[in-house]
């Protein structure tokens, strides 16, 4: 099978054991020890460090930075998939400058072919110096050829001409694309063309060299280059990057022996690059070491015919009752660390529009087991892992649009927020600070609750669903579909985005300490607004720090003020440009086509109606609730002799609508689609044309209450478009995690046989006691599914490999 092999890694520094440091030979994962040179006069004192983990010379990863020891403890977990070539994954401790750049300490480089024999162990890694002449990666294309030329004089010599074709994957510097140029030296050195700001760059040039010889060689028709002449001689080809402002920037280079041209009249080859004067080094000095648990995986995945039968289990979840006899939460019941089930599945549904009711259903049988409102969403369940990693995925750009630019003032404003009394520093003005907080906390408050229109409709549909099924759980409790909501929006959202945005890519790097405190506090008024049931005073019990440097009463009109706009803004909310325009709008209900049935109106909609006026600003003449919209459809042009049509079809008469140009037409759909896609009730079938002169124009169906005869469209949403998501990839994963939990799997079908039998009276309890079984029947009847499409997929593997290892087969 035709195959495309995909990689990823995740890397790990376990978090630190409970346990206290007993004496300085105890180490945990992700710590670092003895770090600087470990003796001299350049002994450094206790100095403030970072690691970054890089790609070859990428950088990809940063910690937080460790203040003022030797011996750091980074105890950071980062996982992230590799999606480039790659020859070394390297981690580089730096010394954290104050008033100039960070210097290195040292680097662990680990090539690519020996992480598969360190994945899954933890291990102490030497640090190696960094030299900036050492850090060298990719490879050169170089055609060299030795003719024997005539010169004016007569004599006979040898000219060697070096074309330097191209150069592939050298490293980014700063994190940007080089601007590499290439010097080639036999006897002096020549110079290729710049070329800017690419990693793979094509030179195409070349360059002639005299090799002289003697007049002896002058009787010889053809030159035979011999040892003893040519063996010293070497063609030595730099690559550097082109600096405006400093030196340029060493970038590899490679030699090569002209006696390699002996028998060769054309000689073409790649080189790879190599560190400065061929990689020697000086004695190397101990500079601490570095403790790395590294779980690295790489995944073969196989044409899209080969998933269909697992992916159509995966995407059937929805729809199976009960939920937990799906393929998906059978998968985040019998995997080891349910969180690895969670993502694939989430991309998987999210690719297909298939997630909010899989989150829905999932989401409801949580609420089922919930005893009281106030945890309500509280653990890290299926649900809650589900809807987080969908804010993730799709709430990216959102955070964006809504936290960056106040996170950027915050970053860069320089301004102490600290208000604990034990933490001041000397000098520090405690008023000004909570001066400084509370300006921040207002900014990053107000941006939230202003930020509805900019919301992605995913998010709006499944909080949506929260908010009525939580509701219906728990009738006696007006406030809890607002709380169920906020656990997800204020907790794991948004206040997660202020505290660590670097996570969220909305700051490069972690901040520095003191803003990471100004974060921290942002962040905990953030989660305690959220989690706020009601707007009362005895909420702030328990939060002394917070009711002191913010007093009630102000927090309290920030946020009632805040809601009152909220609701006067969702009477006025838009949602594209063209929400509200002037539009000819047909009588409804008229039975004949004439020109006095169409008129010009201001058609408006808004998250609540869809109203049309005679003028702009005027009071609406016809209001229709956007819950009674059943479709929004085009219309056929022949229906009324007119372009740019399209219908809002309601239980009683359809809103005929001509818009002013096609552009209109679609963005109108894509409004109206969006705003009542979640209507109970939509239809499947219209009729693409108007019921005139007692018929159906498109069918000719007489009963005007006729089906339509023609499948709606499906209202995709415009953020999932966008999503880069390879569905083959994801089902792979699913795949390799049901392959690797096939033990716990064969136990939940024994389970459901047991209870099938015994009908209650179960023998073996303690064997799935874990396991979620509702329906036996159903369950069973799902995993063998499951079992048949893994069978069918490793025999796909299979066949592959088998291809693979064929000689003469790429």
């Amino acid at each position: 099978f035709p195959s495309e092999t995909t990689t990823y890694a995740r890397l790990l520094w376990a978090e630190p054991a409970s346990t206290p440091l007993r004496s300085p030979e105890i180490h945990r994962s992700g710590e670092a020890k003895h770090l600087g040179p470990s003796s001299g006069p350049t002994r450094p004192r206790d100095f403030s460090t970072f690691c970054t983990v890089n790609l070859d010379q990428e950088e990809v990863l940063r910690t937080q930075v460790c203040e003022k020891t030797l011996s750091p403890l980074y105890g950071e977990d980062f996982y992230f998939e590799i999606p480039r070539p790659f020859q070394c994954l390297s981690f580089y401790v730096y010394a954290k400058g104050v008033f100039q750049r960070d210097l290195p300490v040292g680097k662990v480089a680990i090539r690519k072919e020996d992480l598969s024999k360190l994945s899954g162990k933890e291990n102490w890694f030497t640090l190696q110096s960094v030299d900036p002449n050492s850090e060298v990666q990719g490879k050169v294309h170089l055609e060299m050829k030795l003719n024997e030329l005539i010169t004016e004089n007569g004599s006979v010599c040898q000219q060697l001409s070096v074309r330097i074709i191209a150069c592939q994957g050298l490293p980014l510097i700063s994190g940007q694309n080089c601007d590499p140029y290439a010097t080639v030296m036999l006897v002096g050195p020549r110079k290729t063309k710049v070329k800017k700001k690419t990693s793979n760059p094509q030179f195409e040039e070349t360059f002639f060299f005299e090799v002289s010889r003697s007049s002896s060689y002058m009787k010889r028709a053809h030159f035979q280059v011999e040892e003893e002449d040519i063996e010293k001689l070497e063609i030595k080809v730099d690559l550097w990057n082109n600096e405006t402002m400093a030196p340029d920037v060493f970038l590899g280079e490679t030699r090569v022996s002209l006696k390699i041209l002996r028998n060769d009249h054309v000689h073409k080859a790649w080189y790879l690059l190599q560190p400065k004067g061929n990689g020697n080094k000086p004695k190397p000095e101990d500079l601490g070491s570095l403790r790395l648990n590294i779980t690295y995986t790489e995944d073969i995945v196989l044409p899209s015919a080969c998933y269909h039968c697992l992916r159509a289990l995966v995407l059937q979840s929805p729809d199976v009752k009960p939920i937990s006899a799906s393929a998906a939460h059978i998968l985040a019941e019998v995997c080891k660390e349910q969180y690895e089930a969670v993502l694939p599945v989430v991309k998987l549904l999210l690719h297909h529009n298939r997630l909010v009711p899989f989150v829905s259903s999932i989401a409801e049988l949580e609420l089922e087991q919930t005893q009281s409102a106030n945890t309500i969403f509280r653990g890290n369940s299926l649900a809650t892992r589900c809807i987080d990693d969908m804010m993730k995925i799709v709430g990216r750009s959102y955070l964006a649009v809504t936290l960056k630019p106040v996170l950027d003032e915050i970053c860069e404003s320089n301004k102490t927020c600290e208000i604990d009394p034990v933490k001041l520093k000397d000098g520090d003005n405690k008023e000004i600070n909570k001066e400084n907080l509370q300006c921040f906390v207002q900014k990053v408050f107000s941006s939230i609750t202003q930020s509805s229109a900019s919301c992605p409709p995913l998010m709006c549909d499944v909080f949506r669903s929260l908010r009525q099924m939580a509701s219906r759980r728990f009738p006696a409790d007006p406030h809890v579909q607002y709380s169920a909501v906020s656990s997800f929006v204020f907790l794991r959202f948004f206040a997660v985005a202020v505290l660590s945005p670097h996570t969220f890519q909305l700051r490069p790097h972690h901040p520095d300490p003191e803003v990471t405190r100004t974060l921290t506090l942002i962040s905990k008024t953030i989660q305690t607004l959220g989690s706020w049931g009601s707007l009362s005073k005895n909420k702030l019990v328990g939060s002394t720090l917070l009711t002191e440097c913010f007093a009630f009463d102000i927090i309290t009109r920030a946020c009632i003020s805040t809601v009152v706009k909220k609701k006067k803004k969702a009477q006025v909310m838009t949602f594209a440009p063209s929400v509200h325009s002037e539009v000819q709008k047909r009588a409804q209900g008229r039975k004949r086509i004439g020109k006095r049935n169409f008129k010009k109106r201001w058609l408006r909609v808004t998250t609540q109606e869809l109203s049309y006026h005679k003028q702009k600003g005027k009071e609406p003449l016809c209001v229709i609730p956007v819950k009674d919209i059943l479709g929004v459809e085009k219309l056929e042009e022949s229906a009324f002799k007119r372009k740019n049509m399209f219908q809002v079809i309601q239980s009683e008469k359809p809103l005929y609508v001509q818009a002013g140009n096609c552009v209109e037409v679609c963005e109108w759909i894509e409004v109206l689609s969006q705003v009542s896609r979640c209507n109970p009730g939509r239809l499947s079938v219209f009729h693409p044309s108007a019921f005139l002169m007692g018929a159906w124009q498109c069918c000719k169906a007489q009963n005007e209450g006729q089906p339509g005869c023609r499948p709606c469209s499906t209202a995709t949403l415009a953020n999932i478009q966008q999503l880069d998501i390879d569905c083959d990839r994801e089902t792979e994963k699913i795949f390799t995690l049901f392959s690797s939990s096939h033990s716990n799997l064969q136990k939940m079908e024994d389970a459901c046989a047991s209870l099938s039998v015994y009908l209650g009276q179960q023998k073996e309890q303690e064997e799935y006691s874990a396991f979620t079984i509702q329906d036996p029947m159903e369950t069973f009847q799902t995993v063998q599914q499951i079992q048949t499409a893994l069978e069918e997929l490793q025999g796909h593997h299979a066949a592959h490999g088998a291809a693979a290892d064929e000689p003469g087969t790429m």
